[in-house]
């Protein structure tokens, strides 16, 4: 008996077997033609109906002014201090509320800021933003 010598001798085989790789393929085409018949079933829903109407406008925004001598500017028109909280009431039962932008002078004292925003407060005014300018230093 000898180890070297067989009637065959081994040799590497070159070429893929394809008959497994056709198996899979065929058993998944069955699978996905069984299930995609079963996929297309929906399920009925009520869905809510869209309307094209047109969005309302938004408000003008209200920019008040404090000059650095305390002095109220209403959209570039100067108003005094009585004028002031009876046009933010009138404002600020709008429907939608405009937004009050307070402008304030840096050499302006705070109180007259703080007076401002106090009135707004009362008015009963929900949407208040302060302007600043990003170049000063």
């Amino acid at each position: 008996m000898a180890f070297g010598t067989q009637d065959e001798p081994d040799e590497v085989m070159n070429e893929i077997n394809m008959t497994p790789l056709v198996d899979v393929m065929l058993v998944l085409l069955i699978i996905f033609i069984i299930t995609v018949p079963v996929m297309k079933h929906a399920v009925n829903i009520d869905l809510p109906q869209a309307t094209s109407e047109p969005e309302t406008a938004k408000p003008q925004n209200i920019r008040l002014s404090v000059a650095s001598d305390g002095a109220y500017f209403w959209n570039e028109r100067k108003i005094t201090d009585a004028e002031l909280e009876p046009m933010l009431k009138a404002e600020a039962t709008k429907d939608p509320q405009p937004e009050l932008h307070i402008l304030g002078d840096k050499a302006v004292r705070y109180e007259r800021v703080a007076q401002a925003l106090s009135a707004a407060r009362e008015a009963g005014v929900g949407k208040i933003g302060f302007i600043t300018d990003p170049e000063a230093k």
